[in-house]
């Protein structure tokens, strides 16, 4: 098909085709109602062809965007025939290929001649969709219905005609509500502006050469993909990681993959996963086959156009009734935290296969962010955002400091402190980069931000949804896991931690002056923080980066004023090398999993080096992501050994016999139960 196509015209069609949708977006921040929108940019846009495959897209979330195919494929099937010119859809129903309730999607079917050519598309966040908390995502939702309102495929416009009843009542539901409708004539005009560009772009080019254009830019990035896929070793890659915990039990939630390489075709498994909780981290299927899209396109064709044909190569397996594949009436406001632990398994597979594209673990989460506030003259105000972290060392730098990563598109890391003071009754009271929250590595992990916003009015309500409060984001090659989220209230002098599960905080009453304490991840490490340039750490000491302790325990380097004292810093890092913990792997009996977590049995004698039971630990894969466990203590394992199972030795690409470097992970001792 490309062969038939006059490549000149091809690239025209292709770049029109991006700038049209970059024009939606334009259009989209520059008439919406909610900050969230226009400063936050939590939106995005699209063009797919009549079949409902994607085939433009430009700067944006691709959390949004990459579901919308399989979600406008079930809007075809749904109405059928019944599709016309003039004709709005509303849908947000997570159930219909869909994310969470307050990313609400808009599609607008383009007719030619009365034959349908293809769909504009946007998918914006509202700031509050109802539910039991201002701003609707509450880490405490144990159902969908506690969520909002949820928005069956449903027309708002029929043949150009709006369907006032159904729009009174969808308003009528949520807070807020001169937002919403501001919002939702944004994502109409946004709409429109696709629908010109696609009428101009017919009238310059003609019917028949845009159809078979969008076939042929299909095509050819489904063969980038396989040529991109071709060049991994053939070969079944594993590995496994955790969120922090569900609400019931406190117990971490198992996600964990199979990825399978044959010629230029890849599956990703995803059998194993825990069961969905009763908790908000639960995600459809569209999401979870959205972060494997994602996570294979950053690794293996980062410059290629993104549309539907790049992910013709890849196949998703999920059982049904899992956090990757959730069932009715499971909630779902956490499914970004999902959808970023499955880029993170599929990333942490794949480094095993190809390390040189290894990266350290991105902040790993969303970190919604809400403060409610209701005064009686002014009205409902919701302050929402999603503070940035650290992205991951990788082999040629360091990683970036608190902001948007690969997965996330054109967000703002946060809101800018004036646009917060001017639309609610908050306080900014300081915005930094948090020193020492970066992984350790020979290329470190970007560092989080540390935030401070104070309460101005008499009461108000925060919430709070994220991960990685517990289990970091993990280093590779070597390098060292970042530091964890932190979300806690200070009240005068007094530290509140605001919920029994860190990071899932629902509609904790705030008092007037109490400073809501935002402290984010970094990313994690590249390689071993001891093969770091010691002129490198002395700069990053310099700049408040890292503590001087940090850059003596972690890097071995010893600075004497300000400068690098050379002879000392090769025997600091003589002895830290010296007093690494090295085990030999033994096969395991049994199954390394308990409880839904990996659990690691060691002789007393090593334990003791690495801390309490159910601390934390990690073996080091000096060839991509690290084994995470919980520390057991268990005197039949003998001194100097640590069995692991077939699964582990799989993921570390170790055999029986190899040596090992194990850690701990100590700051994050806060963990679990050990019941089910």
């Amino acid at each position: 098909m490309v062969s038939e196509i006059d490549l000149v015209t091809l690239e025209l069609i292709q770049e029109y085709l991006v700038a049209a949708v970059r024009e939606m977006r334009v259009t989209m921040i520059m008439t919406p109602y909610s900050s969230i929108i226009y400063e936050g940019h939590d939106f995005s846009c699209a063009l797919l062809d009549a079949n409902g495959q994607l085939v433009a897209q430009s700067e944006d979330s691709p959390a949004h965007v990459v579901p919308l195919p399989s979600q406008v494929g079930e809007a075809k099937r749904f109405f059928g025939a019944d599709l016309h010119d003039g004709d709005v859809i509303l849908v947000n129903d997570p159930y219909t290929s869909g994310t969470h309730m307050n990313d609400v999607a808009m599609i607008v079917p383009h007719f030619s001649d009365g034959e349908l050519l293809a769909f504009a598309v946007t998918r914006a966040h509202w700031g509050d969709v109802g539910g039991m908390t201002p701003g609707s995502i509450s880490g405490d939702a144990s159902e969908i219905f506690q969520e909002g309102l949820r928005i069956p495929f449903v027309k708002v416009y029929e043949r150009s005609k709006p369907v006032q009843a159904l729009l009174d009542l969808i308003f009528a539901n949520v807070r807020v509500p001169q937002e919403r409708t501001g919002d939702f004539d944004a994502m109409r005009a946004c709409c429109a502006t696709g629908q010109q560009r696609l009428q101009d772009l017919e009238r310059r080019f003609g019917r028949a050469t845009v159809r078979s254009s969008f076939d042929a830019l299909l095509e050819r990035s489904e063969l980038r993909m396989r040529r991109a896929i071709r060049a991994i070793p053939s070969g079944t890659y594993r590995y496994e990681d955790y969120l922090d915990g569900d609400r019931d039990t406190g117990n971490p939630i198992l996600l964990t993959v199979a990825i399978k390489t044959v010629g230029d075709r890849l599956e990703a498994d995803f059998t194993g996963s825990a069961k969905q909780v009763s908790g908000p981290t639960n995600a459809s299927l569209a999401v979870t086959e959205m972060g494997t899209f994602v996570a294979l396109k950053a690794l293996l064709d980062p410059h290629g156009p993104i549309n539907q044909g790049a992910f013709r190569a890849v196949s998703v397996r999920a059982p049904e009734g899992t956090i990757v594949n959730v069932r009715y009436p499971g909630a779902v406001g956490g499914y970004t935290e999902i959808r970023r632990r499955v880029e993170s398994v599929v990333m942490g597979a794949l480094a095993r296969a190809v390390p040189q594209y290894a990266a350290g673990d991105i902040k790993g989460t969303s970190n919604h962010t809400y403060i409610g506030r209701s005064h009686p003259q002014r009205g409902d105000t919701i302050f929402y955002e999603y503070p940035a972290g650290g992205t991951g060392g990788f082999l040629e730098h360091d990683g970036g400091d608190a902001m948007r990563a690969y997965d996330e598109g054109d967000f703002s890391s946060i809101q800018p402190a004036e646009a917060v003071e001017l639309q609610h009754a908050l306080l900014v009271e300081s915005c930094s980069l948090r020193s020492d929250s970066c992984g350790d590595g020979r290329q470190r992990g970007g560092l989080g931000l540390r935030r401070e916003i104070r309460l101005l009015a008499g009461q108000g309500q925060f919430s709070e949804l994220s991960d990685r409060n517990i289990i970091p984001p993990f280093g590779v090659c070597g390098g060292y896991a970042a530091a964890p989220n932190r979300f806690y209230v200070r009240r005068a002098e007094k530290t509140i931690e605001p919920s029994r599960l860190p990071g899932k905080v629902s509609g904790f009453v705030l008092r007037e002056n109490d400073v809501v304490v935002i402290e984010t991840a970094g990313g994690g490490g590249y390689g071993s923080p001891l093969d770091r340039d010691p002129d490198l750490v002395a700069h990053d000491v310099r700049f408040g980066y890292i503590s001087r302790q940090r850059a003596r325990k972690r890097y071995g380097v010893v600075l004497r004023r300000g400068g690098v004292d050379v002879a000392a810093t090769d025997r600091e890092r003589r002895s830290l090398r010296e007093a690494t913990i090295r085990l030999r792997v033994i096969e395991a009996g049994e199954s390394g999993l308990e409880y839904g977590r990996r659990i690691c049995r060691l002789n007393p004698e090593d334990a003791v080096r690495l801390g309490e039971e159910q601390t934390l630990i990690e073996v080091v894969n000096p060839n991509g992501a690290p084994l995470r466990m919980w520390l057991m203590i268990s005197a039949a394992t003998p001194v100097g050994s640590i069995p692991l199972d077939s699964i582990a030795l799989g993921i570390l690409g170790a055999d029986k016999g190899t040596v090992v470097d194990v850690r701990s992970l100590r700051t994050t001792k806060r963990t679990h139960s050990r019941g089910a």
